[in-house]
């Protein structure tokens, strides 16, 4: 760390903090550690273009500066945010400066929010980034799979950064303190910061600066966690409502549920919600889970999940969010079938891939004296004046083609109940067929 930038008051914290070596920097040794990927590509020498995939505030740009600092290579940054083409531009024509001067000096192109560029403003980087005039950086906290060109994807390497770890934050604090920028803090409070900055090192810095100046006004030198508190208010946790995050998050509670885990599936609940997600798309979610991974081994659970969604409509947070919490519960807990959502994705799959079949005459409707004429119905027996309202050996399907199975039951829940039943239906239907 440069003495200069951390004697500095008037720098912001994060800039006093910022590595200058690789070895300050704190976390992400899983890429970074000695023989781990990103470390063998500093040491080297020769930079290759990748794109570093994490949250917000866990180091992307500090080691995209750090590898134009290994290289002793020209940065240029660009924020894809507010860029565009223009700079784009630019940056090819101080690559080309710099590499035709006669130190031939490389180049890295930084783009932060690389996600933010459309398909052509990514595109405009390939020509460059294949002839060598630059090596291209990438960050972004979106997945690149689906927000970075293929194209440039397939020239690049993806490096994914985690977010920082409680020690790693520890680290961190202990770096501000150690250059007095901000009074020591109660273990309590240190705590509940780090729980508050919740794995993003920009938003612990920032914090630290807001209590030191709140500390000073008030002529604090140890921070205590009520004094926190009531600086802190009761600001949400960092939760992107967009982003990777909560799409994974939507996924852990879809897979507790589906996984009959009540305490889990309650914890990624409560965990969104907390964040902030819409409490009515989580009732739609758990609407759908009760169709997809429970199905007819408990019908009550779908009836369940459209009261829930329907209690939170009339009594709306907080209070509308327990009955949120007794359905995701009563999902979990609920035996599991997924021959339903099987067999519909089966059929779908069978009708895109078959012909459009003629529905036979006796399964024709009739309602006129003319299709009666044209034999429509003609042959169609009433199930209800049938035996126990079946109608044994009746075929339901176009002429010509091959009953498919298509709904399996399993053998948990009612689906038991059903099994059996079907069972003996097919039973009936193989004996009146024979001939």
């Amino acid at each position: 760390m440069s003495p200069l930038n951390a004697s500095d008051p008037h720098m912001p914290l994060a800039e006093r903090l910022r590595p200058h070596t690789l070895s300050e920097v704190v976390g992400q040794q899983h890429i970074l550690g000695e023989g781990k990927a990103l470390r063998v590509a500093f040491e080297s020498g020769q930079p290759h273009s990748c794109v570093l995939w994490g949250p917000p505030g866990v180091g992307k740009t500090t080691i995209a500066r750090l590898m134009a600092q290994a290289f002793d290579a020209q940065f240029i940054a660009i924020s894809a945010v507010l860029g565009g083409i223009k700079d784009i531009r630019e940056a090819v024509e101080l690559a080309q400066t710099a590499r035709d001067a006669l130190e031939k000096k490389r180049t890295i192109v930084f783009v932060d929010e690389v996600h933010r560029f459309n398909k052509s403003q990514q595109d405009a980087f390939l020509p460059h980034v294949e002839s060598g005039l630059f090596t291209f950086i990438g960050a972004t906290t979106e997945n690149p799979s689906f927000e970075v060109n293929s194209a440039l994807l397939s020239r690049a390497a993806v490096y994914v950064l985690q977010p920082l770890r409680d020690e790693d934050l520890s680290q961190i604090v202990d770096k501000a303190l150690a250059i007095q920028a901000v009074p020591s803090l109660e273990a309590a409070a240190l705590a509940r910061l780090m729980a508050y900055a919740d794995g993003d090192a920009r938003r612990l810095l920032n914090t630290l600066e807001t209590l030191a100046v709140a500390a000073k006004r008030e002529s604090l030198d140890r921070i205590s966690d009520a004094w926190l508190m009531q600086v802190l208010g009761e600001r949400m946790r960092r939760y992107d409502k967009g982003g990777d995050q909560f799409y994974d998050s939507i996924s852990a509670l879809h897979k507790s549920v589906r996984g009959s885990d009540p305490d889990a599936a309650l914890y990624w609940l409560v965990r969104m919600l907390d964040g902030g997600a819409e409490p009515k798309y989580m009732a739609r979610r758990m609407i759908r889970m009760a169709a997809e991974d429970i199905g007819l081994a408990d019908p009550r659970a779908l009836r369940l999940a459209l009261d829930a969604a329907e209690v939170y409509e009339r009594l709306g947070s907080p209070e509308g969010e327990l009955a949120l919490a007794e359905c995701v519960v009563y999902l979990a807990v609920a035996p599991k079938s997924n021959a339903v959502y099987k067999a519909y994705n089966q059929v779908r799959r069978l009708i895109k891939s078959d012909g459009t079949r003629a529905v036979p005459m006796h399964l024709r409707n009739a309602p006129t004296r003319l299709m009666k004429e044209l034999e429509h119905g003609k042959g169609y027996r009433y199930a209800h004046d049938e035996p126990d309202a079946f109608a044994a050996g009746e075929n339901y399907w176009p002429d010509g083609m091959t009953p498919p199975v298509l709904y399996e039951p399993v053998e948990r829940g009612l689906e038991i109940k059903i099994a059996e039943k079907m069972r003996a239906l097919r039973e009936k239907n193989a004996r009146a067929q024979k001939p």
